[in-house]
């Protein structure tokens, strides 16, 4: 069963789903792919132990704490590509920025394929679990704001919150 929860947050109403044991999504309302990988039948749940767990650590995390990726216990559903993406965004720390290029490039070194900068920019853009999962942190070759599911004003918010430059 996949249960979801809905909190307020200065960027807006959240959404956030999970199978009982694991967060599976996090969506900001309005976002592109909002609920994207949310199977047709939830079951709405604002009283699960671990959705109580996540609105903690986003509260801790809105309110400029630095909690750790690894304090929730997290099971975005992707191919073996995204999953190891979204292993490389939970790598970056607070107040850094990391190029799509450069996760492609340590994307090609830790399988041994190559992977371009256009197919990271797909997994970043379909991570389920946002700012837990920090596909914010990710910038341009040049070190610019690109796209965000999110919104680029959002994605600004986020930013400046931990402290990037």
């Amino acid at each position: 069963m996949t249960y979801t929860t809905a909190m307020a947050s200065p960027l807006g109403q959240l959404l956030l789903s999970g199978d009982g044991e694991n967060i599976t999504g996090l969506w900001l309302e309005g976002q592109k792919y909002y609920a994207a990988a949310l199977p047709a039948k939830t079951e709405p749940s604002d009283t699960l132990p671990l959705f109580s767990r996540a609105k903690v650590w986003l509260e801790r995390y809105f309110d400029g704490q630095r909690p750790a990726v690894s304090e929730l216990p997290l099971n975005p559903a992707g191919s073996e590509f995204r999953q190891g993406v979204w292993r490389i965004l939970c790598e970056i720390p607070y107040g850094a920025v990391m190029s799509y290029g450069a996760i492609a490039a340590q994307m090609t070194k830790q399988t041994g394929r190559p992977a371009s900068a256009r197919a990271v920019g797909g997994a970043v853009g379909h991570n389920p679990i946002s700012i837990v999962i920090p596909c914010h942190r990710v910038v341009g070759a040049s070190g610019g704001l690109t796209g965000y599911a999110g919104g680029i004003d959002r994605k600004q918010w986020l930013l400046k919150l931990e402290g990037a430059a």
